[in-house]
């Protein structure tokens, strides 16, 4: 998901520099979305874990 955000906000750079105003916006958008979801999906991820106490196998 991380990737996904990463790209779209890389389409938006390259489209910003060309002049493309609506498609850069858009990409923004797109990877701000992608960004927080990846984010709260981190911190559901990390708060499952502390809280079933759960040790990685070695």
């Amino acid at each position: 998901m991380l990737n996904w955000s990463i790209t779209f906000l890389i389409i938006a750079l390259v489209a910003a520099l060309l002049g493309f105003g609506g498609i850069a916006g858009t990409a923004v958008e797109m990877a701000k979305i992608l960004f927080f979801i990846f984010l709260v999906l981190f911190l559901v991820s990390v708060l499952v874990g502390l809280l079933t106490g759960r040790q990685p196998k070695v």
